[in-house]
C-alpha cells in the first residue's frame, strides 16, 4: 500500500508532538520497557540482566528514533530501528532457545507507547478532524516502525540460527547443555569433550556484562581470574550469549577481596557464584545457583560487582514478595533505614561477627570505642534494640545492601529516601 504523506497542518501537529515525546518523562520509557518485557513468553528474557538491558536500551533507541525522524520530516515512513544491540539480541534470544514468537511482545510495548501518544495527540488540537487524520497517521507510522523492526531481528534471528549450527564454542555448550539436563552422558565422555574433569568439587560462575560496550574477551579473562593466580587447572568456560559467559572453576574461587581486584581492570563484568559442590551433581547445583544469583541480582538492581549464593540465598528468599519484603524492611529497622550508610554497614558488620565487638571493630578498621557509640546510636534509631532482634535487623540490612542504589528503596547515597510506597521490584512505582 504507497504511503501517503498528511497536509501540512497535520505535519506541523507531527513535529510538534514529536518535540515533545523527545522530552518524555523518564517514567513513560520505563512504563513502555516494562510493558514490553512482561509479554508473553519473555520471561526468561526479563529474568536475564543482559538480554533486559539491551532490550531496554533497543526500546529507549527506537522510539527517538521514531521521534527525531518525525521531528525532521514528519509523516514520512519511519525506516527500521535496527542498533548496535540488534545482532546481540537475535543471538542470545537464538541461543536461549526461543524463536521469533518472543517478538510479539513488541507490540504489547506498541500498545504503551499508542497510549502515551493518544495524552499527547489530545493537547496538540481540539479540532476532531484534524485530531482523527493525526490519529490515523501516527498509528500507521509506529505500526509500521514496530512491523519493520520485528521483521529485522526476525531476519538476524535465521542467520544466527543457521551461523550457529558448528564450532567449538557451540559444541562446548551443547555438552554442557546435556549435562546440566541429565542427559545419559557419562562423566567421562563428557569429561573428553570438554577437555575438563568433572570427577572433582567445582564452583560454577555466571559472568556477565550488562552495559551497552561489552567485551567477550573482558569476560573470558575474568572466568580466567575466578581460578586465582596460582592455580594449575583451567576453569571451563563457554560462552552462553553474547554478554554472558558460563564457567566453572576446580574447588574454590578466591576471596570476594581478591575477585574484585581482578575485576579491577574490567569495567562493567559483574560475577555470580555458586557454591563450592562435588560431581556431575554439584556441577549443575552450583550451576543453578549461581544462575538463582545472577537473577537476584538483576531483580534488586544490585549494584554489587561480585555475589556468592551463599551470601544472598536469604535475601533471594526474603524479597520472593517485593512489597512483603519492603514492610519487613520498614517494621523492622526504622529510623535506622534511613540512618548514614556507614551506621548500618557498622550494625550488619557487628551481627555477621556474632556479636562480637573487636572483630567487627578489626573488619571496619574502627576503634572498638568508636563502633559502639555507634551500635548505641542504632539502637536509639530501631523499634528494638540490636541483641534482642538481631537475626531479623540482619537480614534487614542485608536486603538493603544488596538493593541496587537506583531505585527508590534506601540507598546508600540518599539516607532521606523513605521506603513507605516503594518496591523491592528494582524501579519506581508506576501508575498505570
Amino acid at each position: 500500500m504507497a504511503w501517503t504523506r498528511p497536509a501540512e497542518p497535520i505535519r506541523r501537529l507531527l513535529r510538534r508532538g514529536a518535540e515533545i515525546a523527545l522530552d518524555a518523562p523518564p517514567e513513560w520509557l520505563t512504563e513502555i520497557e516494562d510493558s514490553t518485557l512482561a509479554g508473553p513468553g519473555m520471561r526468561q528474557v526479563a529474568d536475564d540482566p543482559v538480554l533486559n538491558a539491551a532490550i531496554r536500551r533497543t526500546l529507549r533507541s527506537s522510539l527517538r528514533h521514531w521521534a527525531l525522524s518525525n521531528q525532521r520530516d514528519p509523516g514520512a515512513p519511519v525506516p527500521a530501528s535496527i542498533g548496535p544491540d540488534t545482532p546481540g539480541i537475535a543471538r542470545d534470544l537464538v541461543r536461549r532457545g526461543l524463536d521469533e514468537s518472543v517478538l510479539h511482545a513488541y507490540r504489547q510495548g506498541q500498545n504503551a507507547a499508542w497510549l502515551r501518544w493518544m495524552s499527547v495527540a489530545f493537547t496538540l488540537t481540539s479540532d476532531p478532524d484534524e485530531l482523527r487524520e493525526l490519529l490515523d497517521v501516527s498509528s500507521r507510522s509506529i505500526a509500521g516502525l514496530v512491523d519493520a523492526t520485528v521483521a529485522a531481528i526476525s531476519a538476524q534471528m535465521r542467520s544466527e540460527r543457521d551461523a550457529i549450527a558448528g564450532g567449538t564454542h557451540a559444541d562446548r555448550r551443547e555438552v554442557v547443555s546435556l549435562v546440566l539436563d541429565g542427559a545419559p552422558i557419562t562423566p567421562d565422555r563428557a569429561s573428553a569433550r570438554l577437555g575438563y574433569r568433572l570427577d572433582r568439587s567445582h564452583t560454577a560462575a555466571v559472568v556477565w556484562n550488562d552495559t551497552d560496550d561489552s567485551d567477550l574477551a573482558d569476560l573470558e579473562r575474568a572466568a580466567e581470574a575466578l581460578a586465582g593466580p596460582d592455580r594449575t587447572a583451567r576453569p571451563l568456560a563457554v560462552v552462553a550469549r553474547a554478554a554472558t559467559v558460563w564457567a566453572w572453576i576446580p574447588g574454590r574461587p578466591p576471596s570476594t577481596d581478591g575477585l574484585h581486584a581482578a575485576l579491577a581492570g574490567l569495567p562493567g563484568v559483574r560475577v555470580a557464584l555458586g557454591p563450592t559442590a562435588h560431581g556431575v551433581e554439584g556441577f549443575r547445583r552450583s550451576h543453578l545457583d549461581a544462575l538463582t544469583t545472577q537473577r537476584l541480582i538483576a531483580r534488586l538492581r544490585s549494584d554489587q560487582r561480585v555475589a556468592a549464593f551463599d551470601a544472598v540465598q536469604l535475601v533471594s528468599l526474603a524479597t520472593t514478595d517485593p512489597e512483603a519484603a519492603d514492610r519487613f524492611v520498614t517494621d523492622t529497622l526504622g529510623d535506622l533505614a534511613t540512618a548514614p550508610p556507614e551506621l548500618r554497614r557498622t550494625v550488619r558488620t557487628y551481627i555477621h561477627a556474632r556479636c562480637h565487638a573487636a572483630q567487627a571493630a578489626a573488619a571496619l578498621y574502627t576503634h572498638r570505642n568508636t563502633l559502639l557509640r555507634r551500635l548505641a546510636r542504632a539502637d536509639e534509631l530501631l523499634p528494638r534494640p540490636i541483641r534482642e532482634n538481631s537475626v531479623a535487623v540482619a537480614v534487614a540490612l542485608d536486603i538493603v545492601h544488596w538493593h541496587g542504589s537506583g531505585s527508590r528503596v534506601v540507598t546508600a547515597g540518599d539516607p532521606a529516601v523513605a521506603l513507605r510506597g516503594t518496591t523491592l521490584r528494582g524501579r519506581p512505582n508506576i501508575t498505570r
